[in-house]
């Protein structure tokens, strides 16, 4: 029940924060504003989204990629790419509050917040 409330008060935060920032109606009104990234970005930003830990999130995941990002004709270095463990990732990560706790323990052991970012995101 409380992975549930966690997973709706995500998708609620993350839908406000599209709402307030203008991104779902800019995206909404011809997608010219969508942001442009290169065809191995864009995959791997769909593909991140197998690491949530359930299929609505998947889903949210991979919906809120298709509104927000378009393939470009080049890579877009702004995005925040990265990979450990195996693990390629781009953007900012919506990480449950495990996940969260996951990465506040992993950096008191001596961990990099971006390389324990990226582990608790795929493997918890």
């Amino acid at each position: 029940m409380k992975r549930i409330i966690a997973v709706v008060a995500l998708l609620m935060i993350t839908t406000v924060g599209l709402v307030a920032t203008g991104t779902m109606a800019q995206t909404k009104s011809g997608g010219s504003k969508k942001i442009p990234v290169s065809e191995s970005q864009y995959q791997t930003l769909l593909d991140q989204c197998g690491y949530a830990n359930t299929a609505q999130r998947r889903a949210a995941c991979r919906s809120t990629v298709k509104e927000n990002y378009r393939v470009g004709p080049e890579e877009n270095p702004n995005l925040d790419c990265r990979s450990y463990a195996g693990v390629s990732v781009c953007g900012k990560l919506q990480l449950t509050p495990a996940e969260r706790q996951c990465v506040r323990d992993s950096v008191q052991k001596g961990l990099t917040y971006r390389r324990a970012e990226v582990e608790c995101y795929a493997f918890t």
